[in-house]
């Protein structure tokens, strides 16, 4: 039986959940505008993350977008992109700090706040990781999803498009993941306006393999190998 599962995470707000192998969880960009910064762990073995310079020297590629995977530190797939309309989520510009955020849109803490607090990406990070035992020295570069980040050719980075109302991106996850969710704003955002906007979420119970668009790619082919090595060892 599948079970589907559906929810709403405001601006400034954490989440996570460990995502079974073969469901698969599609982010919403609701109303525009959303930034939804993201890490992965084996709940098996917390010492495996997410890699980003593998994810991205593997395939090839500076942008994530449909039919990329999400590799661990060990060669093994988190999870693939199985559709996506939005085209482009960046894994180089980390997330903001406390610092930032109350220099770009002002110091505001729950004290005193409440709801209204500024929150940023990097403390999020820290509260959700430390519910599974994880901390500081567990941090590592994460997805941003719907932030769209060019290069100049002395290597500047610019944010030129952060969200679009509507916009969705589904991950297939060809392992046991620890997921780690937020929704503060991206680290190379120029707004000086608190986001408003939520970020949807949908968890679909029902097990599938990795679509046949994540496996175009020699290198991913690779990794699943890894990853029936490591379930195969599980199970002997």
């Amino acid at each position: 039986m599948s079970i589907t599962y559906e929810t709403r995470l405001p601006a400034g707000a954490h989440w996570s959940l460990v995502m079974r192998r073969g469901t698969a969880l599609t982010l919403t960009d609701v109303e525009g505008g959303v930034n939804a910064g993201m890490l992965m762990y084996n709940p098996e073995n917390l010492l495996e993350r997410y890699n980003a310079p593998d994810t991205l020297k593997c395939q090839h590629t500076f942008r994530l977008t449909a039919g990329h995977c999400l590799y661990s530190d060990m060669g093994r797939i988190f999870c693939g992109i199985e559709q996506d309309t939005f085209g482009w989520h960046e894994s180089v510009c980390g997330t903001s700090n406390a610092r930032q955020i109350a220099a770009q849109f002002g110091a505001r803490d729950y004290q005193h706040a409440h709801n209204h607090w500024h929150q940023n990406g990097y403390d999020s990070f820290l509260v959700e990781l430390a519910k599974y035992g994880l901390g500081k020295r567990d941090m590592a570069a994460c997805v941003n999803f719907f932030a769209e980040v060019t290069a100049s050719d002395d290597g500047e980075l610019t944010l030129i498009r952060q969200g679009e109302k509507g916009a969705s991106v589904t991950l297939r996850f060809a392992m046991d993941t620890l997921v780690i969710l937020h929704t503060c704003p991206h680290p190379l955002s120029t707004s000086h306006v608190w986001p408003q906007h939520p970020l949807g979420i949908v968890l679909d119970g029902a097990r599938a393999p990795l679509p046949a668009v994540c496996l175009q790619r020699e290198e991913n082919q690779r990794g699943l190998r890894n990853n029936t090595l490591y379930l195969l060892s599980e199970q002997m």
